[in-house]
């Protein structure tokens, strides 16, 4: 073969690839379209490394193989930039201020997403169920203060779906106005749970201590006010966002705070595979009789499902009645969790599968690699 021969080789294999291509990428506008309708992120290094492995195995020539991974990770980098493109229109609505924790999640978790903040949990949630919003990053645990039980309650009464949760770690730091020394601090702003997070270092410097819906609107109070003698306990971010300055770092007590921020959408999102890494919650009430919560319990382990987290949380209609809040391990769309599903739906009143997530991830904080 001579070298013209060659080229007409290249250029034929180039003109099939460019309609291979486009193929491709008509394909990855449908998967940005699935994504968009169920809130879920671009990004998805176990589905990339999953395509990478079966791929691969039809390079039977060793010296070209790692050419070919290194040609199939180019390919799916232009797929998420396309997508990226795509779904630079994403509506995120989250509740806070700018500088508040669920925005930076938001931020982080859809850095192309167009962010929408609201007064409450619930204006979040409905913005998303009304189609204001195409999701809403809400919080439904921390590590110290416990669930965000508003956030639960619109689970069990509302449409939405969990289709992904994100931990993000929380670093609590003590900010002021520029020039002031943490000495003359005699008043301290913060959410409730912010303060409950920090209030052993509150305690020991004598701090008055005033809530605020949130830990980014304290912040901005502590700017607008001006009132050197006031700080507040808020992220890093919140204090470049504010101009203000930090007067310490990390006072929470509990280094691995965390927060556990889901996900939601209108549209359900199905987890590919067998499930093993999966997780889905379940909101399910239970009879009034001796043993009705032990009755669901049991019917849960008696299919092997572990219950990671089990809550119960007061009915809003019915005083002294209580639902309860699960999330379990596994798939529950296998013929077993089907099976352990109608199981329980003949032993409680009421059965919610909230959502389905696959194996949490953890959102990177400030001056981590994202």
């Amino acid at each position: 073969m001579d070298i013209r021969e060659a080229r007409d080789l290249i250029r034929e294999a180039d003109e099939q690839m460019a309609r291979l291509f486009l193929k491709r990428m008509e394909a990855v506008r449908e998967v940005a379209a699935y994504k968009r309708e169920r809130g879920l992120p671009i990004e998805d290094p176990a589905q990339e490394k999953k395509n990478i492995e079966h791929q691969i195995t039809g390079i039977g020539d060793a010296e070209l193989r790692p050419y070919y991974i290194r040609f199939l990770q180019d390919t799916m980098d232009i797929s998420k930039r396309y997508q990226h493109r795509l779904l630079h229109g994403q509506r995120i609505a989250y509740s806070g201020v700018d500088g508040a924790f669920a925005q930076i999640a938001a931020k982080k978790i859809f850095p192309d997403g167009t962010l929408l903040a609201y007064p409450s949990f619930e204006e979040a949630y409905k913005a998303a169920e009304k189609g204001d919003c195409d999701l809403a990053v809400l919080p439904i645990e921390n590590s110290r203060a416990g669930e965000v039980g508003q956030v639960i309650d619109l689970m069990l009464g509302g449409s939405l779906y969990v289709n992904a949760v994100y931990s993000l770690p929380v670093t609590q730091n003590l900010i002021g106005l520029p020039g002031v020394r943490k000495e003359e601090i005699r008043k301290v702003i913060s959410h409730p749970q912010a303060l409950m997070q920090c209030q052993e270092y509150l305690r020991k410097n004598g701090f008055e201590v005033q809530t605020a819906v949130n830990t980014a609107v304290a912040a901005r109070t502590v700017a607008e006010k001006e009132d050197r003698y006031t700080a507040a306990i808020a992220s890093e971010e919140a204090a470049e966002l504010y101009g203000l300055s930090i007067l310490d770092h990390d006072i929470n007590e509990d280094r691995s705070n965390t927060t556990r921020f889901a996900v939601l959408s209108k549209s359900e999102s199905f987890p590919a595979g067998n499930g093993e890494n999966n997780a889905f919650i379940l909101l399910f009430t239970v009879k009034d009789e001796v043993g009705g919560l032990a009755k669901a319990i049991n019917v849960i382990s008696a299919y092997d499902y572990n219950m990671r987290v089990l809550r119960s949380r007061p009915m809003k209609d019915h005083a002294w009645q209580y639902y309860f809040y699960a999330e379990v391990e596994g798939n529950d769309q296998s013929e077993r969790g089907k099976r352990m599903l109608s199981a329980l739906q003949g032993a409680c009143p009421q059965v919610k599968i909230a959502g389905r997530y696959p194996s949490e991830e953890k959102i990177p904080v400030q001056g981590e690699k994202v």
